[in-house]
């Protein structure tokens, strides 16, 4: 199993995320069990592009101090949604030979969704904790309902294994040689 912690940058990293202090705290257990269970984590950055004020240099593009890697953690940049339009990160996970994900990070509604089902496409078991990623309210659903919507209506039995905190802590402890 690998753990893949998506866009967790100081851009969006703010209280107006759903659910934001659980959220965090979330991500931090879900990380400190994969430390702890030698479980590999890897780092995937957002690059919306020069100028943007959210790219490569930018302070906002920098994964935030709740999340961050350690020296020896691998951290990939991607541009699109997918965390599989990075070359590199697909020919990792390809040559690690790896057939189990657990997702967590930022949005729910993009980049997480789209890599849940990239990864499924591609074959990988998928696992997504509750209350480990999170969006924004939009024009059209809360933050809340959109969160729900994904992990209840549509990744469970499709995309997805939805699993509660404690049963992902399990799953990661379970990981130690």
């Amino acid at each position: 199993m690998k753990l893949i912690v998506i866009d967790m940058q100081k851009a969006l990293m703010d209280d107006e995320l759903y659910n934001y202090t659980s959220f965090v705290e979330n991500i931090a257990k879900v990380i400190s069990a994969a430390r702890e269970n030698q479980v590999e984590i890897l780092f995937v950055q957002h690059d919306a592009g020069p100028g943007t004020g959210f790219s490569v240099g930018d302070e906002a593009f920098e994964i935030a101090e709740e999340a961050a890697p350690e020296k020896n953690e691998k951290v990939f940049v991607k541009t699109i949604n997918s965390c599989f339009g990075n070359k590199e990160f697909t020919a990792y996970l390809e040559e690690t030979k790896e057939d189990t994900l657990m997702i967590v990070g930022l949005q729910t509604n993009f980049c997480i969704d789209a890599t849940v089902k990239s990864a499924f496409e591609r074959g990988y078991h998928v696992i997504i904790p509750e209350g480990t990623n999170s969006t924004f309210d939009n024009p059209y659903m809360t933050g809340k309902t959109t969160c729900e919507y994904y992990y209840n209506e549509v990744w469970p039995d499709l995309f997805a294994e939805c699993v509660s905190l404690e049963e992902a802590v399990e799953m990661l402890q379970k990981q130690k040689s």
